[in-house]
């Protein structure tokens, strides 16, 4: 019997035979901690092994994401703790100003296809967007990998989604995301991995394959993948600066637990309302909600070309008065991308906010929250209940965000291209 990606790329790493609901020794290449979930590494870590060595240094990282800078002396002091521990190891440390941990560790060639990797961040299993293999872990458990340089795993089962149709822009990436969220829910892939197949898919720019990708926590999902066609090998060349690595396809005659087909022919912009991402109806559908704030970033919408194309939309128009308009590129790289072409600065000039890369207005505890009774567009993946403040959030493509903040209400791009 073949193998699926999931499967493929866990048998590289392991000496355990390599099967759904198998529990397996596992290599780990990357592992990291944030500053949200690092300090307790840091104090497990002392705690269980003094000031033994690191299994890799190389290989271990810490980045500064998730309020950065600090805001807070508590935030302050859990940077510190981790800075200090860097240094004693020789650890790199992302520090505030990098960006999003999971896409710096991918910009700078640290992740790439068919490696492993683990961090205190939930949507870990963005780096499906590369070919690789991520997990987000607990403190406990990413304490054990810092030293050891290894995990257990339970193998997951496979479940293959196959898209069929296409659509045209401004529907993307992010409307397709959340049009299966609205499918599938948590229930069709929960603790599975999911291979995505049908052009629909498989044409994602990289930017794509990571707002879809990111999503796959959302799902209920392990871990996601998109077959890469010749183009998207060259993206992550370019994005990773590295060459040395080869995508992994599934077998012919893999097995699957479960596959659906879902039609997304001349698919619209879509609108996940509160209080769950898979809440999701036709952006046209909620028309008469009025919007407060509006948040364009996050590692889900949060790359260059995500913000270049709210930019376009924005362009030679005017943000309604009484709408604030926040915009955090996902990492310098990023950020500097926009500013030499001189994006930032017309947004600026447009009335938006501008932040330094982070995680920004993802989650309660970073900048941007809502007070009650208001109303939030965000391009991040979660809407829970208190998730962003006191308001309501919606999730948004960056090309929805755009039409709304010229509005100020739920607007459909077609409304004002």
């Amino acid at each position: 019997m073949g193998k699926t990606i999931v499967e493929k790329i866990l048998s590289e790493h392991t000496k355990d035979e390599v099967k759904p609901g198998n529990v397996i020794w596992l290599d780990i290449d990357v592992r990291s901690a944030r500053d949200f979930g690092g300090p307790n590494v840091v104090k497990h870590y002392r705690e269980h092994y003094d000031s033994e060595p690191v299994d890799n240094p190389q290989k271990t990282f810490f980045t500064f994401d998730l309020v950065a800078p600090a805001k807070t002396i508590k935030y302050a002091i859990n940077q510190s703790i981790c800075r200090k521990f860097a240094k004693e190891q020789g650890i790199k440390v992302y520090d505030v100003g990098s960006g999003i941990g999971t896409h710096v560790l991918m910009e700078e060639g640290h992740i790439i296809p068919g490696k492993t990797a683990v961090g205190t961040d939930s949507h870990y299993n963005i780096v499906g967007a590369i070919g690789a293999f991520g997990q987000g872990m607990g403190d406990v458990d990413i304490t054990f990998v810092f030293k050891t340089g290894r995990t257990w795993f339970e193998v997951p089962k496979t479940v293959k989604i196959k898209l069929k149709g296409t659509f045209e822009y401004p529907t993307t990436a992010k409307d397709l995301t959340l049009y299966i969220l609205k499918h599938i829910k948590t229930d069709f892939a929960l603790g599975r991995a999911i291979e995505f197949y049908g052009e629909a898919a498989e044409s994602l720019p990289l930017y794509g394959r990571i707002t879809l990708l990111s999503m796959v926590t959302e799902m209920g999902g392990i871990i996601g993948y998109v077959p890469f066609t010749e183009k998207t090998v060259e993206e992550v060349k370019a994005f990773t600066g590295r060459s040395d690595f080869s995508p992994t396809y599934a077998d012919p005659d893999a097995e699957y637990e479960k596959e659906i087909e879902i039609d997304v022919s001349g698919l619209g912009s879509q609108v996940a309302a509160p209080p769950h991402p898979h809440n999701v109806y036709d952006a046209q559908d909620l028309k008469d909600v009025k919007v407060d704030m509006i948040y364009i970033g996050s590692c889900t919408n949060g790359r260059e070309e995500d913000i270049e194309s709210a930019w376009k939309i924005l362009k030679g128009k005017k943000i309604k008065d009484g709408v604030v308009l926040s915009i955090t590129p996902a990492t310098r790289r990023a950020y500097k991308k926009l500013m030499d072409k001189g994006i930032l600065q017309e947004l600026f000039e447009m009335g938006a906010i501008i932040t330094n890369p982070s995680c920004a207005g993802c989650a309660q505890g970073h900048p941007g929250m809502t007070g009650e009774g208001e109303v939030s567009l965000n391009t991040s993946n979660r809407n829970f209940p208190g998730k962003q403040g006191k308001g309501e959030t919606y999730l948004v493509s960056p090309e929805v965000a755009a039409a709304s903040a010229i509005t100020g209400r739920i607007t459909d791009p077609r409304e004002v291209l």
